[in-house]
Parts: C-alpha cells; sequence; structure tokens
C-alpha cells in the first residue's frame, strides 16, 4: 500500500541533498513524520497546504517502512501512518509536483 508525504519544495530539496530527513517542522516537534493514505492526502493538502503551490507529494510503500511506522488515530478518529524515525531517499518510490489550481491541488493520476 502507498502511503504519501507532502513536502514544501524547499524540504524536499534538502532531503535529496541529505538523503534522509527527519521531516518538516510539524514532523519535528511532534516526534514524528506524517503520512497520509490515498483516501486521506486530499485533505491533508487543504487543511495544511491550501495556499501553498510549489509542493511535492512522494510516495512510499508502508510495507516497507518496518515497526517504525505505527497507525493513530487523528483527524476525526481516522488511522493515520507517522514514522517514528528519519526517512530514507532510498525508500521514496516515486515524487511528482503538487501543484496548486483554480478549486485545489491538482494530484497525479493513480493516487486514488
Amino acid at each position: 500500500m502507498l502511503i504519501y508525504k507532502i513536502f514544501r519544495r524547499p524540504e524536499w530539496d534538502a532531503f535529496r541533498a541529505a538523503g534522509e530527513t527527519t521531516g518538516a517542522p510539524i514532523d519535528v516537534a511532534d516526534g514524528f513524520i506524517h503520512f497520509s493514505t490515498a483516501a486521506q492526502v486530499a485533505e491533508t493538502a487543504a487543511k495544511w497546504f491550501s495556499t501553498e503551490s510549489d509542493l511535492v507529494l512522494v510516495a512510499f510503500n508502508a510495507e516497507t517502512l518496518g515497526p517504525s511506522l505505527k497507525w493513530e488515530a487523528s483527524r476525526g478518529g481516522a488511522l493515520f501512518p507517522h514514522l517514528y524515525r528519519k526517512l530514507a531517499l532510498a525508500e521514496v518510490v516515486w515524487d511528482k509536483s503538487l501543484p496548486l489550481g483554480a478549486t485545489g491541488h491538482i494530484f497525479p493520476e493513480g493516487v486514488w
């Protein structure tokens, strides 16, 4: 199952340069890296990135992230994937731009 992380362009560039990341400032503050499932990612984009256009949507395989990936209740009681370790660039399945259109973010085909 693919899960998704939304990065601002500078965060993505830093991740690519370093080869690993502890996530965005909110991830560092919360002590884990926030992910969303395909069913959750559009709402995540709208809630946390509603006015941001230079974003990158990055897919990861949940099964390969190991036991540090926990499914925990969050927004509306839904279970969200949270990673309690650094994320390695080698774990990226794919990355695609996530532009902001007139009615919200424009997701790449195949996310849903």
